[in-house]
């Protein structure tokens, strides 16, 4: 009895360094963001102090609570505007929404990755591979070459871009049954046959389209860009990455048991048709919102869950909120070199994901490959 309690009390104490483990290294990713979003918005052609950054922050955000309350909070905090109108430009105008919009999207395709790569059991699972981002960008490429969707407003785009998304996910999934299984070799083949399918309508649309600007428009949404990021454009990715995250994380302990196998998932009490359904609607709507307000940027989903399991193993109660930072990080970072490194030509994001997540992917296939001794 006493060597049974000493195992208890072992992998009590086991599981309790694990959890302390956990939130240390979220308290650590906070922080690291929190210093990345600082960094990525005074580096650039023009030099920016780094107290300025949330000086001017503070400022618009008592601002912005006056006019909300109709309350004079200007004394609650003495911040001196000590900054110029340009730097002010530069700062709020430009460089801040640009950077939370990375940290948007970084954050959405990351957990898209995640709940993607356990929903069909495939490690290359990814919204690009699978041409969800794709289809996405038919829908909204038909939103701007012929004003569908007009009904949702400013929203049309992003609207157009869940539809496609939405439909590519389903004709995918169908393609890749086998037996009424999924087959996840099928799987990626048949992202890979939707997804040039896609591409090549979109390239239809945009060259027999009569409006002159269509073709640079869908290109530069195409490639991928945070460029030109407005205050009102983060209102709807922000609502999409909160609610889509926490519905996402409550399902965790149905995707550790979906990955094992469907079976086991059954006898664990998960509904797999309804979960499923709800899953695939989930992270349509997610992936449709952040391809939209940022153009197709790929790779994003597949990186950052294989190296964040390499951080925490594979529970998704950890590896989710993980790759939520990771990706956010992640992405601001590549938008600082996309827009710095080339300088003064700027490259749009997606094509630095691309050459990043191509050889990822190689080696992805390679390791895949080599476990199970050949195709």
């Amino acid at each position: 009895m006493s060597m049974l309690t000493a195992i208890q009390s072992a992998s009590a104490g086991q599981s309790r360094a694990t959890q302390l483990r956990f939130w240390l290294l979220l308290g650590g990713l906070a922080v690291l963001l929190l210093v990345s979003i600082t960094l990525g918005i005074t580096l650039g052609p023009v030099e920016i102090p780094v107290s300025a950054v949330w000086r001017i922050a503070a400022s618009e955000t008592l601002r912005v609570l006056s006019d909300i309350t109709s309350l004079d909070l200007s004394g609650w905090v003495n911040i001196e505007e000590d900054w110029s109108k340009a730097q002010f430009n530069i700062i709020w105008l430009i460089r801040f929404p640009r950077v939370l919009l990375g940290v948007f999207v970084g954050a959405g395709l990351a957990a898209v990755g995640v709940t993607m790569q356990a929903l069909v059991r495939n490690p290359l699972a990814d919204p690009y591979i699978l041409g969800i981002s794709s289809g996405a960008s038919v829908g909204a490429v038909a939103v701007l070459a012929f004003g569908a969707f007009a009904f949702a407003g400013i929203y049309a785009i992003s609207f157009g871009a869940f539809v496609g998304s939405t439909l590519t996910f389903f004709i995918v999934f169908l393609l890749a049954q086998s037996n009424g299984r999924l087959n996840p070799a099928r799987l990626i083949l048949a992202g890979v046959a939707v997804a040039y399918f896609f591409s090549g309508l979109t390239s239809f649309i945009t060259l027999t389209s009569d409006k002159r600007e269509l073709a640079r428009a869908v290109l530069a949404w195409l490639l991928g860009s945070l460029a030109g990021t407005d205050w009102p454009e983060l209102t709807l990715p922000a609502v999409v990455l909160l609610f889509g995250s926490l519905y996402l994380a409550m399902q965790a302990r149905g995707l550790n048991a979906l990955i094992v196998g469907d079976e086991t998932a059954a006898t664990l009490g998960v509904d797999l048709t309804r979960f499923r359904r709800l899953l695939f609607l989930a992270v349509s709507l997610v992936t449709g919102v952040m391809v939209a307000v940022s153009g197709a940027i790929g790779f994003i989903g597949l990186m950052i869950p294989h190296i964040v399991r390499l951080m925490v193993g594979t529970d998704h109660r950890r590896v989710l909120p993980v790759s939520i930072f990771v990706g956010s990080i992640f992405l601001i970072w590549v938008d600082v070199v996309a827009r710095t490194a080339f300088d003064p030509v700027e490259l749009p994001v997606g094509v630095i994901t691309s050459l990043l997540g191509g050889p990822f992917f190689l080696w992805l296939l390679h390791r895949q490959l080599k476990e199970r001794g050949g195709l």
